[in-house]
């Protein structure tokens, strides 16, 4: 299939385009959805549409979407097919639609679920068809079926693909190898024979049909080899290559790579490759020769290379240790000396030869190289590696294929390990614009790349590792890329009169260079090869704003740079072509990154970070001293003196920031390369799990052999009652009978025994079976704390659903917890009732909280804080802190700083308590003392008030005596009197022992603070804090990605992990927080992890498509442990929306109920005032012949849905919604930026409108709620990303009380992923209902009929005109005693060229309003929106919106300041001029 050239964006179909096509004709006609009456099945159209659509077009893509998108293969090619009318047009038609599927990451597998027992017959022909000649089918036709394989071979989750891939991979396919080498693997296996045996006593009892198919599927693959080969060859010396055998070739290694690179298939396939020799007959291919079409195919086949050499035992998974490995290669040598020694004399030397003397590639050359061919295959039939060669018969094996066979399998490879440490860190300029490896944006997920995947399963955890170091190197590769074009067109370089450089603009975030000086290069360590460090001095000159200038003097220790060198060709003046390729244009020649060590002071020394303030420097000159890459310099300086090239450190001219937010990727990739050199301990329990093999169940509570009987639940249940209910099914029983007793906290004990290795019920379903299960409740009462009322402990409010009390169980076992929680179900009350739970019953344990955002981390701390913690207890590290809604500081230093206080605080304490009991001297100095103090006087006098008050056995004590000898009357006489009510002696005692609580609590934090007497500086003190004092430790997923080294450094120790927002973190960043400790004896102490998170909703943000799609970087680890079965807990009642919203999404969960005050509160009984429905889907038509329109790549905006957004909201704020509840949320950052741009005009400075709560999208707006959501979904021509139903859970999930999209009804309508919920949005009308007079508050029920009038507004116009008349018609009413409110703009500029319909019931009022051509600007500005940097698939981060509003300021002036230095654009003034105004309006 060919792919798409890079660099052009593919366009996708217009609706009126789709109407047009032959293939919606016959849809309309045989298979449309919403078509009732349907022609009956006729296999000439499937023939007829191949041929036609599909075959001619030569597999155009535009063509493929439109057959996928008008669910050929769900209502036409699957639900026909049979054994009777399958043919090659039918296969290959159901293929295509796979593949689109695939391509467009979409569920691709569901639809065979409905006739499985056809798929067998169907999986057959597609290997028969994959080995046909090209008589029968092209190499383009073959190449669709190559990737329809590779989706099956990665979608082994997936029961009914799994059977018929099994029968292809497995020891059978053995019978392919060359007899000794079979003989040789069956040896060095024992166990393998035994199994080899019996597989041909089964063949031996099978009758000829099923021993014809179960040899055709066992050579299957073999014959695939054998026909790419065959295909391989076939490709000439000269000339050029045909495209479709080059793509061809490229999909059968990405097969071979995929094969590879999982342990089911690499088991058994890896020794069936190694024997057809197919690696080394690739590199001797002309393909490879060719520099052009053989790039993509080269790097394919270094990663196959690379697979095929893999440090791993096949048969056992286990990872191959560098000792392990040498030991392979020496015997590998030594067998080959034996060989030659026995057999060959003109190989003596050779076999006599020490090893090391003889495993390079120059050596092994030199003595091979000499033989003849028949001798070279005769020394590989004696290794195995080819079948004996016959007496008398010559080779039929060319020289050059044998001696580079022999040599490539003996010669001594780089350690994977050594290779890796090896790598620059930064990426240079080759690899930056290399389109095979760091694709552009407009991606189209057609072409094959050479990346990494990651997928279900892993070899071992330095694959996972490398692969995920990879991916993440080449997605911040991609945002640097964009970075360096993006400042470098600011600039503007030019070529000079005289041949240097002139710099026609400026950039903000990039200076040109004065002076570049290397001052440093240290010695290497032992062992390495590279410098341990190289140092240089960069100078600028900072003759710019004082802000700017600030924000380059503000750079950091560690902040990345990037060194950059142009030479332009182009002469001054001349304009940048955002057509034409980049790296010409610009003359750029090298990009070298560096670490900033500090800027240089007056005397050239470093100045250092610290609490004084910077010394403030004269003039504009500034120098920094950077650190280098030792890697790259080192190849750098070797490739110069080799080849004698140019030092590329003498030529760079301009220096590059970024923004610190984004420019955190060198600390991570540095943690990623830390963990592959040492010793990754993951927990037993984990591993098998973490790279995808074995019971997915195995680390479920019910399995893990630690399991805890019996756990106090503390204050999760609010009484019996809700005990009883949160277990139903099982049998309660009491410790004590009396129900008044049976009152919360309390203990129950679970039957362990019943849990153990228990086959879980439904697969993933969490809840285990609890049939006839019987729990012992022991009800406890929390001791007494003290007579203030600061002592009781704070209580949890919530009553927790049955499945939330399965969801914290669970959590407060050992093991992995996996809580799926759907929107609204309460996921962060789940979480922090766990952390609470495992505080009260392991208080030596401590507790990790990771999440994506600071957002996310600020409000769960927010939750713990009112639950009954300790606050001394907690710490959270990163920048995130300041953000939290309250006083106190919950940061390291805050902690430091709180601790001090409290201890002053509890010293007074002990004074008053020594004047109270009247001792001399000064106790309370400090906590040593203190400790003195209640040693010898404390408790002396309370063990003698219990030797008196204590009752005699066999007597009940005297009440009177309790409170007579208390001897801390005077200590606590603050408190609320009387202390002891005198009633009963066990209360009075209970009381008095309290109050020596309290006493003892004083004395035992002190004792935990003595600590910080002797540690002196603030860092100590921190980092004691960090390792010892703190038991809830909250970082984000990136602060422990960067900070791994240092934390295990300090010795941070913890046992359990606790992820919030699990499924929108990224996999590595998910992984790096299980491994932020050394582990004890070898063996990790993590204890728990609990993971909660919602797949449903979206996964992690990857701003390059091919990295999302091609190796479906975005799925999280919790996504990934989900579809490898791994048993979750489903919340299933939310309690954010009305149920009516509820049902928008409801269908994506098993089952998503909703909680009882959903349906009986007053405010979701309530109707929406002034709106007739609760949810609304608005059709907008295309406005002035326009609907979406792109100014910029993927920046997507829709003028008519904008302005009828606005509207919508003007008119729901007239009615008295607050604004604060209203939110408007699009899809498209380009629409983002329109809607705010309308609102700025329409009503946003209006002091009786204002602005709605947020205006963001959907993306950003993730994990956030408000009451009435107004909706744009921005597309008219096709779906676009919202066909991804993760983004459409988010978008119909965010709103409470109302809901309103306004989208083209009949495009959205036809896409079969979004059917459930849009079936439900078109049952109801699809223009606006309104109701003009009921106003907030309203009196009517939610469902019922308005009694005042309704008007249906047909379109956007009539909506604008009608609000801007309610508008009057409300300021006529006001002006008589109010002060007259700033006027809207008439919105004559929306007018269509027909008149708008007659207003009814509201005052015509128009006339009074002067038409002005001042007024008409807006929308011509709307229609040249500015253009805007970047992509538009909102994946610029989680940052605030304050952040990214002031972002948009920066650019704003940075494109006003370009624009007063520009003065050479005057014929673009006017463009200019108008974005400026426009800027400064917003």
């Amino acid at each position: 299939m060919e792919a798409v050239p890079q660099g052009k964006k593919m366009v996708a179909p217009t609706v009126s385009q789709i109407n047009a096509e032959y293939v919606t004709q016959l849809s309309n006609r045989y298979w449309a959805p919403h078509v009732k009456k349907k022609m009956t099945f006729d296999s000439k159209v499937i023939e007829d549409v191949y041929q036609k659509e599909i075959l001619r077009t030569k597999f155009a893509i535009r063509k493929i979407m439109l057959l996928e998108f008008s669910q050929y293969l769900e209502n036409y090619l699957w639900p026909n097919y049979s054994s009777a009318v399958s043919s090659n047009a039918y296969l290959m038609s159901i293929c295509c639609m796979i593949n689109e599927k695939f391509r467009e990451n979409v569920p691709a597998w569901e639809t065979f679920t409905q006739k499985p027992e056809h798929f067998p017959y169907f999986f057959k022909c597609i290997l028969n068809a994959s080995l046909a000649k090209e008589s029968n089918l092209t190499l383009r036709e073959q190449t669709v079926l190559l990737v329809f394989l590779d989706h099956c071979f990665n979608s082994l989750e997936v029961d009914l693909i799994r059977e018929q891939v099994q029968r292809l991979i497995s020891l059978p396919m053995w019978i392919c190898l060359v007899s000794s080498r079979l003989e040789h693997e069956l040896k060095k296996t024992p166990k393998l024979r035994k199994f080899w045996n019996m597989i041909k006593k089964k063949e031996e009892k099978m009758d000829e049909k099923n021993k014809e198919q179960a040899d055709q599927e066992k050579q299957f693959l073999s014959c695939l080899i054998s026909k790419f080969l065959h295909v391989l060859k076939c490709i000439p010396p000269a000339g050029s290559a045909s495209m479709d055998v080059v793509h061809y070739c490229e999909r059968f290694v990405e097969l071979m790579i995929d094969l590879e690179a999982l342990l089911p298939t690499r088991r058994w396939f890896s020794t069936v490759l190694d024997d057809s020799h197919l690696v080394t007959h690739c590199y001797l291919s002309n393909l490879v020769e060719k520099e052009k079409e053989g790039r993509l195919f080269s790097q394919l086949l270094d990663m196959l290379k690379f697979y095929t050499g893999f440090e791993i035992n096949d048969q056992t998974g286990n990872a191959l240790t560098e000792n392990e490995m040498t030991t392979i290669h020496y015997d590998r040598i030594t067998s080959l000396q034996r060989a030659a020694f026995a057999h060959f004399p003109e190989l003596h030397d050779f076999a006599l030869s020490n090893v090391a003397a003889v495993d390079t590639r120059e050596s092994l050359v030199k003595h091979f190289g000499s033989l003849s061919p028949n001798t070279l295959h005769k020394v590989a039939s004696y290794l195995c590696l080819l079948p004996t060669l016959p007496e008398g018969e010559n080779t039929c094996y060319e020289k050059e294929f044998l001696l580079e066979m022999l040599v490539s399998r003996h010669e001594r490879r780089t350690s994977q390990i050594q290779q890796l440490n090896e790598m620059p860190l930064y990426p240079t300029e080759k690899i930056i614009w290399d389109e095979n490896i760091v694709p552009t944006e407009y991606y189209s997920g057609e072409g094959c790349l050479a990346l990494p995947k990651l997928n279900l399963q892993f070899l071992t955890l330095h694959d996972y590792l490398l692969r995920n170091f990879n991916l993440f190197r080449l997605e911040s590769t991609y945002e640097i890329r964009q970075d360096v074009e993006d400042v470098i067109s600011r600039l503007k370089p030019w070529q000079g009169e005289y041949g240097g450089v002139v710099f026609g603009g400026w950039a903000r975030m990039a200076q040109p260079i004065v002076t570049f000086t290397i001052v440093e290069v240290a010695k290497p360590n032992i062992g390495d090869n590279w410098p341990a460090r190289v140092r240089a001095d960069v100078s600028i000159n900072l003759n710019v704003r004082y802000q700017i200038k600030g924000e380059w003097e503000a750079l950091r220790k560690h902040d990345v740079c990037f060194l950059v060198t142009v030479r332009p060709v182009l002469p001054y003046g001349t304009k940048f072509d955002r057509k034409q390729r980049f790296v010409e244009q610009s003359g750029l020649m090298f990009v070298r990154g560096c670490e900033i060590q500090g800027m240089l002071d007056e005397k050239g020394r470093v100045i250092e970070e610290g609490p004084e303030p910077k010394p403030k420097l004269k003039g504009d000159s500034r120098t920094y001293r950077v650190w280098l890459d030792p890697n790259q310099y080192q190849q750098d300086m070797s490739f110069s003196i080799q080849n004698g090239a140019e030092d590329v450190y003498e030529t760079f001219n301009i220096i590059m920031r970024r923004k610190p937010k984004e420019n955190n990727f060198k600390a991570v990739l540095e943690t990623i390369r830390n963990l592959m050199n040492t010793e990754c301990v993951v927990p037993d329990w984990l591993h098998d799990i973490i790279l995808g093999y074995g019971d997915p169940g195995s680390a479920h509570y019910s399995k893990m052999p630690n399991q805890i009987a019996t756990l106090d639940f503390n204050d999760t249940f609010l009484s019996i009652d809700h005990l009883k209910a949160s277990f139903p099914g099982c049998t309660i029983k009491s410790t004590v009978e009396s129900s008044t007793l049976q009152k919360p906290p309390f203990r129950i004990t679970f039957s362990v025994q019943c849990c153990k290795g228990k086959k879980r019920k439904g697969g993933s379903d969490g809840e285990e079976a609890e049939e006839s299960q019987t729990l012992t409740i022991e009800p406890h009462v929390i001791p007494n704390r003290g007579p203030y009322p600061y002592n009781q402990p704070k209580r949890n409010t919530i009553q927790f659903t049955p499945t939330q009390i399965e969801a914290i169980r669970a959590g407060m076992q050992p093991g992995l917890t996996m809580v799926v929680g759907p929107p609204g179900t309460g996921k962060t009350d789940v979480a922090v009732q766990i952390i609470s739970n495992l505080y009260h019953n392991f208080p030596e344990q401590r507790t990790l909280i990771v999440t994506h955002s600071n957002q996310a981390l600020n409000q769960l701390f927010e939750k713990i804080m009112a639950l009954d913690i300790d606050e001394r207890h907690l710490l959270r590290l990163g920048h995130g802190e300041e953000e939290l809604e309250t006083e106190k500081d919950f940061s390291r230093y805050g902690r430091v700083n709180y601790v001090l206080a409290r201890r002053l605080e509890l010293l007074r304490e002990v004074g008053r308590l020594q004047e109270s009991l009247g001792v001399p001297g000064d106790v309370s100095y400090t906590c040593e003392t203190a400790g003195h103090f209640y040693l010898y006087q404390v408790m002396s006098r309370w063990e003698e008030y219990l030797s008196k008050v204590k009752a005699k056995s066999g007597k009940s004590g005297d009440v009177t005596t309790v409170s007579e000898h208390f001897p801390f009357h005077k200590c606590f006489a603050n408190a609320p009197q009387p202390i002891f009510k005198g009633q009963s002696y066990e209360e009075d005692m209970e009381i008095a022992e309290g109050c020596f609580r309290h006493i003892n609590k004083i004395f035992t934090q002190l004792e935990e603070f003595r600590a910080f007497e002797l540690l002196r500086s603030g860092l100590d003190r921190s980092k004691y804090l960090l390792v010892k004092e703190a038991k809830i430790i909250a970082m984000t997923c990136t602060h422990a990605a960067l900070k791994r080294h240092d934390l295990v450094e300090l010795g941070f120790k913890y046992d359990n992990i606790l992820m919030e927002e699990a499924a929108q973190i990224l996999e590595i960043e998910t992984f790096i927080p299980l491994l932020l400790q050394n582990p004890e004896d070898g063996f990790s102490r993590l204890k728990r992890w609990i993971m909660i998170g919602d797949h449903h909703q979206l996964p992690p943000v990857i701003k390059n498509m091919a990295f999302q799609k091609y190796s479906n970087m975005e799925q999280s680890l919790f996504t990934r442990f989900v579809r490898l079965g791994v048993p979750t807990v489903d919340l299933d009642a939310q309690g954010r929306a009305r149920a009516s919203l509820c049902n928008l999404y409801n269908w994506r969960y098993k089952k998503l109920g909703n909680l009882p005050h959903v349906q009986n509160l007053p405010e979701f009984c309530a109707a929406n005032a002034g709106l007739v429905y609760d949810f609304q889907l608005i059709n907008v038509e295309d406005f002035n012949g326009i609907g979406e329109s792109e100014p910029n790549p993927y920046f997507y905006q829709n003028l008519a849905e904008a302005e009828y957004a606005v509207a919508l909201f003007m008119y729901m704020r007239l009615l008295g919604y607050p604004a604060e509840r209203i939110s408007i949320l699009t899809t498209y950052n380009g629409q983002k930026h329109l809607i705010r741009d309308a609102i700025n005009q329409r009503c946003g400075s209006n002091p009786l409108i204002g602005r709605p709560s947020k205006v963001t999208t959907v993306d950003r707006f993730q994990g956030q709620q408000n009451d009435y959501i107004i909706l744009s979904l921005v597309r008219t021509k096709a779906v676009g990303h919202l066909r991804d139903v993760r983004r459409l859970v988010v978008a119909m999930s965010r709103a409470r009380l109302g809901l309103y999209i306004f989208a083209r009804a009949s495009l959205f309508r036809n896409c079969f992923e979004l059917t459930p919920a849009f079936n439900q949005l078109t049952a109801r009308p699809l223009q606006l209902h309104i109701v003009p007079s009921e106003y907030l508050p309203t009196d009517r029920r939610n469902g019922h009929i308005p009694t005042h009038l309704m008007r249906v507004i047909k379109n956007m116009p009539e909506m604008a005109n009608f609000v801007y008349n309610m508008y009057m018609h409300i300021i006529q009413r006001m002006h008589q005693y109010r002060q007259p409110v700033l006027l809207p703009p008439a919105p004559k500029s929306i007018k269509e060229p027909d008149p708008a319909p007659v207003i009814e019931n509201v005052e015509e009022v128009e006339e009074s309003v002067p038409e002005s051509k001042d007024e008409e600007t807006p929308v011509e500005e709307h229609r040249q929106m500015p253009e805007h940097p970047g992509r538009d698939s909102d994946s610029e981060g989680n940052d605030d919106e304050e952040e990214e509003e002031k972002q948009e300021e920066k650019e704003k002036e940075e494109k006003e300041e370009g624009g007063e230095k520009d003065k050479e654009e005057k014929d673009n003034g006017k463009e200019e001029k108008e974005k400026e105004e426009k800027e400064k309006e917003s």
